[in-house]
């Protein structure tokens, strides 16, 4: 076992020493060691009951017999960073966890990993770190949180964001703000809807690296806890049978995450993490793949923000199990892979069972006969950005308008609030890319201002930052080059004209060449925002968005 590195032999005696100050006995020493990394603290709703869920995992660790040792993992709350400084570490936290899951596994060499993550960066971090140490390894999250309540309408966070632009105009009273702030989160889990924490814990599920259900499961139920025991037991087996991350994660794999993507229409910052995961295993995932794959793969699930179902909802329907069933009836999904659970996505898929049509629709009848995301390309993006397509009303999906230039989130939000954006406006916020933010802020605020406003079928808005998963409108981030690197985004002024084709994957600039030479030759760099520090580091190694926001070597 490869944690007899640290336990075994005559000369491991001084190292046997400590772990019996830890009350370990020969039994437990001889056993498989498998390391159980929460993510638990006490300022994120969606990992305030990891400690539960840590301890069912290492129930069926001890029950298969193995050894669980609990390690932690650091987590930011998006929500509670949102709109601040603090989103600069949001996307800068995925590397750190990364890192850090990686300083504890080699310096104590494991046998195997759960690990336990529920919120944004924290799933595509652990997941980057099993994919780089390549030990037997398994994800089981700590679930979404339950939809709220208001009268017979259920609401969840993006709601809230949503809400201050309507106060902001009128349309809703501040006593209602208040009602709906009271009951739009009702418990712990990673937020009710679509949003990037749900859509990687489900894309987890996907890839093969996760049991089924991992994805939908609620926080709150009594099967996310079996859940979890049963993840500590195949941990264990894991071990046993010596499968690896990357026996998992092929490039088959990852194309079939990024089928169950489009179909579901997930977070836009999947498009970030899915190539992230993939260049730790050696693979690269060009960003026309998501394209590719779109053109044939059916949008079947339509959950908040872009449509009135949330998890629990796609979870009483069959889950994600349930979605690639749907889609391997087009042949779409990859089936003679290996997953953790010990069996091969064919064989998960012969479980799996449609429960609600109007939830998971049939291939025959999707929303849209093409997926959730898009990546456009033009003068302003040649190496890419990203929207969520199936959160863009129809009317919005082309578009023609004049820019309005914003450097920086804090200005457009004091534009927007303060009424200066106009129906046709296209709204462009720069330097808050990877390298420019530092740190590639959501843009939560400002776009559900605009749909608060009732602006969303009307202003578009883009920027080298990203969006939350629970934005909805013509969102359109991750534009590369970015804007502190030079990209065509510094050099847009307003009333520049923006043409957006979302149908033809397109977005430009109506500008000239020599009006861009022009304009390039007066353009200077910015001075860096942060000069100290771990985003000050962050900054200078950061590759751009189409790269997945990765750091170089």
């Amino acid at each position: 076992m490869r944690s007899d590195t640290m336990k075994q032999g005559l000369e491991r005696a001084p190292h046997r020493s400590l772990f019996r100050a830890l009350g370990m006995v020969d039994e437990e020493l001889n056993r498989p060691m498998i390391g159980v990394v929460n993510s638990f603290n006490e300022i994120v709703p969606g990992h305030m009951h990891l400690r539960d869920i840590a301890e069912a995992v290492k129930a069926g660790v001890r029950m298969a017999g193995g050894t669980p040792v609990e390690f932690p993992a650091i987590a930011v709350c998006d929500g509670i960073a949102m709109g601040h400084t603090g989103m600069r570490y949001s996307l800068a936290s995925r590397e750190l966890i990364a890192d850090s899951i990686e300083t504890m596994a080699q310096a104590h060499p494991f046998d195997g990993l759960v690990l336990i993550p529920n919120c944004d960066k924290v799933v595509p971090g652990m997941l980057m770190a099993a994919a780089r140490l390549n030990i037997p390894a398994i994800v089981v999250s700590g679930g979404p949180m339950m939809a709220g309540k208001l009268g017979d309408r259920d609401v969840s966070f993006s709601n809230m964001y949503e809400a201050v632009g309507a106060v902001q105009v009128g349309r809703m009273t501040r006593e209602e703000l208040v009602e709906l702030e009271d009951n739009a989160c009702p418990g712990c889990g990673s937020c009710a809807g679509l949003f990037t924490a749900n859509s990687m814990n489900c894309l987890a599920e996907a890839l093969g690296m996760a049991l089924p259900g991992n994805g939908t499961i609620p926080a709150v139920s009594a099967a996310r806890r079996r859940l979890a025991k049963m993840a500590g037991m195949r941990a264990v087996a894991l071990v046993q049978e010596n499968l690896r991350p990357r026996d998992i994660l092929t490039m088959e794999s990852f194309r079939n995450g990024f089928t169950v993507d489009l179909a579901l229409g997930c977070s836009s910052n999947t498009v970030l993490h899915l190539p992230a995961i993939a260049h730790e295993v050696g693979i690269e995932l060009n960003l026309d793949l998501v394209n590719e794959l779109s053109k044939v793969t059916p949008h079947l699930c339509k959950l908040s923000p872009a449509g009135e179902y949330h998890i629990q909802d796609l979870y009483a329907a069959g889950g994600i199990q349930a979605v690639m069933a749907e889609l391997s009836k087009r042949n779409l999904i990859y089936q003679n892979i290996k997953t953790v659970s010990g069996l091969t996505v064919s064989q998960l898929l012969e479980q799996a069972k449609v429960k609600n049509r109007n939830v998971i629709r049939s291939v025959e009848d999707p929303h849209s006969p093409v997926g959730g995301l898009a990546v456009l390309r033009g003068n302003l993006a040649p190496d890419g950005a990203v929207v969520k397509r199936a959160a863009v009303a129809p009317e919005m999906l082309k578009h023609t308008g004049p820019a309005r230039v914003f450097d920086g989130e804090e200005a457009a939000i004091e534009a927007i609030m303060g009424g200066q954006i106009k129906p046709g406006d296209v709204v462009v916020i720069r330097y808050e890319g990877p390298k420019g933010g530092p740190g590639m802020r959501e843009m939560l605020a400002p776009t559900s201002a605009l749909a608060g406003m009732g602006l969303d079928k009307e202003v578009a808005l883009l920027t080298d930052g990203r969006f939350s998963g629970a934005s909805r409108g013509a969102s359109i981030g991750h534009i590369s080059p970015e804007a502190a690197e030079g990209g065509l985004i510094a050099l847009i002024q307003d009333g520049d004209i923006i043409e957006i084709d979302i149908p033809n994957y397109r977005l430009e600039v109506k500008l000239d060449q020599a009006e861009i030479d022009r304009r390039r030759a007066g353009w200077q760099p910015p001075e860096p925002k942060v000069t100290t520090g771990y985003l000050a580091r962050y900054a200078k190694q950061v590759l751009s968005a189409g790269k997945g926001a990765v750091l170089k070597l």
